[in-house]
């Protein structure tokens, strides 16, 4: 590995990981050895990068100089605050693991007095009851959706009855009892709503249907709006 791609990696891990951080733990991350660590800390000071710490205490990025300051004013900090929060209440795992790595990484961003700011936020979101666990990884799902890609999986409905359904995944809802999948299913030849802690043994195909997520989202959310707008109308009645 070059220096510049240790430099590089280092960066990225300070900026990324729960700080502080040891040399010790720096260098098995990077392959390297602490005293390699200590010496490409010295170097990325010398660029300009504020890295707080020293041996034996851990290391804290500060400030990074390699990138220019986010221009954020201090309430549209607290919307960002309060936005990663949330996601940590109630995303999958991974995308609650993703929210707190994007707040390490705006830490070593931002200006002294914002990053500051950020870690003291006076906003914050928590919920007691958080949705149901989703018992597929998530993660497949949101980069088949991505992708396009046809899925299939097991699936229990709350009456009990278990059924294999092939879907076009369409958009993945993050709701307060439980997240949900808007899709195209194959057996019923319409639209369908599944939720994720109800689903079995998902796994992508071989199958395409790009590049049809756009337009199918859109009918399905215009069905969505429809049916709700009816039920409206039933209770004004």
């Amino acid at each position: 590995m070059s220096r510049t791609a240790r430099l590089f990696q280092l960066m990225q891990a300070l900026r990324s990981d729960p700080s502080p951080k040891t040399s010790v733990q720096l260098a098995q991350d990077l392959g390297v050895s602490a005293r390699t660590v200590h010496r490409d800390i010295d170097a990325l000071r010398g660029l300009g990068a504020v890295i707080d710490g020293e041996a034996g205490f851990g290391f804290t990025l500060i400030e990074d100089a390699t990138l220019p300051p986010l221009g954020f004013t201090d309430d549209e900090l607290e919307a960002l605050v309060l936005g990663l929060r949330e996601v940590q209440s109630i995303g999958d795992p991974g995308l609650a693991d993703a929210a707190g790595a994007v707040l390490r990484k705006l830490q070593g961003r931002l200006p002294h007095r914002q990053s500051h700011r950020l870690s003291h936020a006076v906003l914050t979101a928590t919920r007691f009851d958080r949705p149901a666990r989703p018992t597929i990884d998530v993660r497949d799902l949101r980069q088949a959706t991505w992708d396009e890609r046809t899925v299939e999986f097991a699936y229990t409905d709350a009456k009990g009855d278990a059924t294999r359904r092939r879907v076009n995944p369409l958009s993945i809802v993050y709701m307060d009892r439980a997240s949900v999948l808007i899709s195209w299913c194959h057996l019923r030849q319409d639209f369908r709503i599944f939720r994720l802690d109800r689903m079995r043994d998902m796994a992508p195909t071989e199958d395409f249907f790009r590049p049809n997520r756009v337009p199918l989202l859109r009918q399905a959310l215009d069905r969505l709006r429809a049916e709700r707008a009816a039920k409206l109308r039933e209770g004004e009645t």
